[in-house]
């Protein structure tokens, strides 16, 4: 198919970060509905793709995230890519989010500062 352009990737991006549209998306494999939910909002935008286009891309877009993210983690910089951090919001957290799914992240602290405190306390 024809590339996607800046401007249809963000608009792409855009809708996937809809919370809805993660939710579906996480929640199923076979996703061919949601993503002529995606096209059809696409269309609105005046992007004409279909939902196998959509598909693709977001596959794409997500296997070039992890591998980008994973390079990171592993120290190197020389990996990126240009909508890392609209990605990065989007799929950063899903890990995390999967186990808490808490919508209060601030006052959530890490177990190990409760761990430490009570155990100064029982040393006294």
């Amino acid at each position: 198919g024809k590339h996607w352009t800046v401007n249809e990737v963000r608009a792409l991006i855009r809708i996937w970060s809809d919370k809805n549209i993660q939710q579906q998306l996480e929640g199923t494999v076979r996703n061919k509905r949601i993503f002529e939910q995606v096209a059809a909002r696409l269309q609105k935008c005046g992007i004409d793709r279909d939902w196998k286009q959509c598909r693709t891309k977001y596959k794409n877009l997500k296997h070039e995230y992890k591998s980008v993210k994973s390079a990171q983690d592993s120290g190197s910089t020389s990996k990126s890519m240009k909508f890392f951090h609209e990605l990065d919001a989007i799929l950063g957290h899903s890990t995390m989010e999967q186990a808490s799914k808490s919508d209060n992240d601030e006052s959530e602290r890490p177990p190990e500062w409760t761990e430490a405190k009570s155990e100064k306390d029982s040393i006294g």
